[in-house]
């Protein structure tokens, strides 16, 4: 266990390296235009170049949240994921780790607008009707993938399992996805493919175990 919370640190020490660099440098920067350049400009310049300066600086704090996030879940795939039994882990961490590079993304830009005095009460209620609209036209995919979810949590069938289909079937499991799941239907020698919403409302007869 110590050794993989070493490996954990040591990924992070790696993501930030190149953000700190260019931290350091453009601090250098700053310092060099408050010491220097400020007296010479007007304060209307001055002010421009300070929102630009903070700006700067808030994308690459973005930047390095992004990079240390990436490195979580990599770490995370390779330490962790590779070594458990269920596919839960392989399947949810690419949607995570997008979901999380762009929260980082958005919130940086949300920020960057209010920092150059844009009014962002409009532009966050504009995400929250965007959001909305698009939860309720993809409000089937996000079922599924709530029931793949808890497919995988619950686990009536896995990998390899003979099982009965709602629609009569009788198939063997060959993966269970995000939003659907694939079976073979072995008299027939096809893949058979159904939406995971399907199968956690039905009845699933499982002929591999008798008790799960």
């Amino acid at each position: 266990m110590r050794n993989v919370s070493q490996k954990l640190i040591i990924e992070i020490l790696k993501k930030s390296l190149l953000p700190f660099a260019a931290f350091i440098l453009l601090f250098l920067i700053y310092l060099l235009y408050s010491l220097r350049l400020d007296v010479l400009l007007s304060q209307e310049l001055n002010l421009f170049i300070s929102k630009a300066f903070s700006t700067l600086f808030i994308l690459l704090g973005a930047f390095w949240f992004h990079s240390v996030s990436h490195g979580i879940f990599a770490w995370y795939a390779q330490n962790i994921a590779a070594k458990t039994q269920t596919p839960l882990d392989e399947e949810f961490i690419p949607l995570f780790e997008r979901l999380s590079k762009t929260a980082i993304w958005i919130i940086a830009l949300i920020m960057v607008l209010s920092n150059f005095g844009i009014n962002i009460n409009a532009l966050i209620a504009a995400l929250g009707v965007g959001s909305l609209a698009i939860a309720l036209a993809a409000q089937d995919t996000i079922a599924n993938i709530i029931a793949g979810f808890l497919i995988m949590v619950d686990r009536p069938f896995r990998m390899g399992d003979i099982i009965k289909l709602p629609s009569g079937e009788k198939v063997k499991v060959l993966s269970i996805g995000i939003r659907r799941s694939k079976f073979v239907l072995e008299e027939e020698s096809a893949v058979v493919i159904v939406p995971n919403l399907e199968l956690s409302k039905s009845k699933i007869l499982n002929y591999s175990r008798h008790s799960i």
